[in-house]
């Protein structure tokens, strides 16, 4: 034995083993967690909604006469409200409301609203509600009026929104682990079963799927039970509340959380069969019985938590749904497999003593067939939730999706050096000798023997020493492995380049993760729109309008005079008079006026007219839900036959 040898005894104490070094996927495993920590840290306080409120009655700022019957909310897009939704507080702190929701929504406006109490005091009224967007996102807001006059009040609003604090952070980090598992979980058996079938045997390969397994799991169990302090009281003690939970349940997302945590059981079915029997078989022929099965009951389980993402985030909402849905299914499924397939790639270089270049000639294929997917899917999804060249610069969420088009440039630049290097790649890349002890482990204690002294198997009478011998060989045949391996300049070129497009997964990983936190810019470029209406509109100042008409028939010319005070959303009084051709009142035979919000695709909404004189009319509640431009249609029918209908369009605060 060497001077430079470990002391026999050395290997057989447990105090004097060197330390384990980290395996790649021990590496990964951190890796995502660290980046899961930093990027829920960073969202934790700037997560946005993917529904606004886009108008109120009465709107914030308001100062009414008298105490209005009802205050009501609308939204961009649907949103999921409960009894407590929409609180409104007198000034001093009680309630005023009902506490009833009423539903008001009607085509595509979405409307809600609660009732007020008889007998309330002048003052200021504030009015905070909270809802879930159809895409899981918690919301909230406030706003104040005034009965009379202002007056101070002590009502005092939490200053934590909904999905913020560190029920948020964990949320979020909970978010991040759950895709990463997913693309894991995935990606590494699709890479098995399509490219490297050996690889099944490979116990790094076995750890890594099984680490994205149970992250998945573990995220996805946490993610139910923080559902309901995210979207409620942001207390992380409500997570272990069994009536929080049951309410959590109900919910669509809720649903999809259950699901996905039914699939994951389903998925550890799948991998105990690819590790156990499908890694067992010995050729090709007695593994193909189970191929077609696994690979149909894999993409089966896959598609299946795919869609519990589409079925209860972006896709589900806003534009084209129907279509949306299936090709987020189709996108998730294409990350999984190009990205996980990268990370199985990379622990299988790293800890695997040899890997067939046509494996990974296989997986290149298969990585630009899903890249190919991915272009097509979020090309369409770009311009489905940005929808303008201006929201692509003009809006976070556009940002944010240019810097992940951008870590896909370079991702496929670092595949491309990557391809380089597995053209160099071939199966033979250990000498002969090597291949001979690689596989025949007999041999290899043999000749490790014969270096530590000439002693073979059978020279040591000690178990002890015998043992201790043993795992020297072993020890040394690992090492030459590893020596013959790492000496290969295509596999540590490969390795190399591997590694970089791994470490490039993990932020693309987390950009993605907060585009789903992120207003859409669609979304975002409407309420920037809404929020500039009533900047620029001029408020409680009348609007008067004259539109002349001419029915055609005898005297059916003259002048119509509208008045709407205060001439802002909410509600508004509109006087009318009709003037005939000499500039006197005259009565019309009917008279119609409707209001319609082009925009918004909000509208006609017909008036109620009294006539209170000859040609003078009055509509005390002319309601316009939300501020912007607005087209007064007025239908004139002077006779029988004799009929007119004149439009303008007129800007409301």
């Amino acid at each position: 034995m060497t001077a430079n040898a470990p002391h026999p005894g050395a290997a057989a104490h447990p105090a004097l083993r060197p330390p384990a070094r980290p395996t790649p996927a021990h590496r990964l495993l951190a890796l995502l967690l660290l980046t899961a920590a930093l990027l829920g840290t960073a969202l934790s306080g700037t997560a946005s909604a993917h529904s606004t409120l886009t108008g109120s009655d009465p709107v914030d700022g308001a100062v009414a006469a008298t105490a209005p019957q009802r205050v009501t909310l609308t939204f961009s897009e649907q949103v999921a409200l409960g009894d407590d939704s929409i609180r409104v507080l007198e000034p001093s702190g009680r309630r005023a409301d009902t506490g009833e929701l009423r539903d008001l929504c009607s085509g595509s406006v979405v409307r809600y609203g609660v009732d007020l109490r008889d007998g309330l005091p002048e003052g200021t009224y504030v009015v905070a509600w909270q809802a879930v967007s159809a895409d899981s996102h918690p919301i909230s807001g406030a706003f104040s009026f005034s009965i009379g006059k202002p007056s101070a009040t002590k009502v005092v609003l939490p200053r934590q929104e909904p999905g913020g604090g560190l029920v948020g952070r964990l949320y979020d980090i909970g978010r991040y682990v759950s895709y990463a598992g997913f693309v894991v979980l995935v990606g590494g058996c699709a890479f098995v079963l399509a490219c490297w079938p050996r690889g099944a045997s490979a116990r790094p390969v076995q750890r890594l799927v099984a680490y994205g397994w149970v992250a998945f799991t573990v995220a996805t169990l946490a993610l139910l039970m923080l559902r309901g302090p995210y979207t409620g009281s942001g207390r992380l003690g409500d997570a272990f509340d069994l009536g929080v939970l049951q309410g959590v349940l109900d919910t669509r997302t809720g649903a999809a959380l259950t699901s996905r945590l039914l699939l994951a059981g389903a998925s550890a079915l799948f991998v105990a069969v690819l590790f156990g029997p499908y890694a067992r078989r010995e050729g090709p022929g007695d593994r193909r019985d189970l191929v077609y099965g696994l690979a149909v009951g894999g993409t089966i389980v896959a598609a299946g938590i795919a869609g519990t993402w589409a079925l209860s985030e972006h896709a589900s909402t806003g534009v084209q749904p129907a279509l949306a849905m299936p090709l987020d299914v189709l996108h998730l499924l294409a990350v999984a497999g190009w990205l996980g397939g990268l990370a199985t790639l990379v622990v299988a270089l790293y800890r695997v003593p040899s890997i067939e270049g046509a494996a990974v000639r296989r997986y290149s294929r298969l990585a630009f067939g899903a890249v190919a997917v991915l272009a097509a899917t979020g090309l369409y999804q770009s311009w489905r939730q940005v929808g303008t060249w201006t929201a692509l610069t003009g809006t976070a969420y556009g940002r944010l999706l240019l810097v992940k088009v951008g870590l896909v440039a370079v991702l496929l630049g670092v595949g491309w050096v990557s391809r380089r290097w597995t053209r160099q790649l071939t199966e033979t890349t250990r000498g002969p000798a090597y291949e001979k002890d690689a596989e025949d482990p007999e041999a290899v204690e043999d000749a490790d023997g014969a270096q530590g002294g000439g002693a073979g198997p059978g020279a040591v009478a000690d178990p002890v020493r015998a043992a201790q011998l043993a795992r020297q060989r072993a020890a040394v045949a690992v090492a030459r492995k590893r020596r013959v391996r790492d000496a290969d300049p295509a596999r540590a070129g490969l390795r190399r380049s591997v590694l970089a497009e791994t470490a490039v997964v993990v932020v693309l990983l987390g950009v993605t993760t907060a585009l789903t936190t992120t207003e859409p810019g669609r979304t975002q470029e409407q309420a920037d729109r809404m929020q500039a209406a009533t900047a620029t509109a001029v408020p409680d100042r009348p609007i008067d309008v004259s539109l002349p008409f001419d029915t055609g028939g005898p005297n059916g010319t003259g002048t119509v005079r509208l008045n709407l005070d205060p001439g802002r959303s909410g509600g508004n009084t509109l006087r009318v008079a009709v003037e005939g051709a000499n500039g006197r009142p005259r009565d019309v035979a009917e008279l119609k006026v409707s209001f319609t919000l082009d925009a918004q695709e909000i509208g006609p909404l017909p008036v109620v007219l009294d006539r209170d004189a000859a040609g003078r009319w009055t509509a005390r509640e002319a309601r316009l839900p939300m501020p912007g431009d607005w087209r007064i249609r007025v239908t004139v029918r002077t006779s029988d036959i004799d009929q007119t209908t004149i439009d303008e369009n007129v800007k409301i605060g």
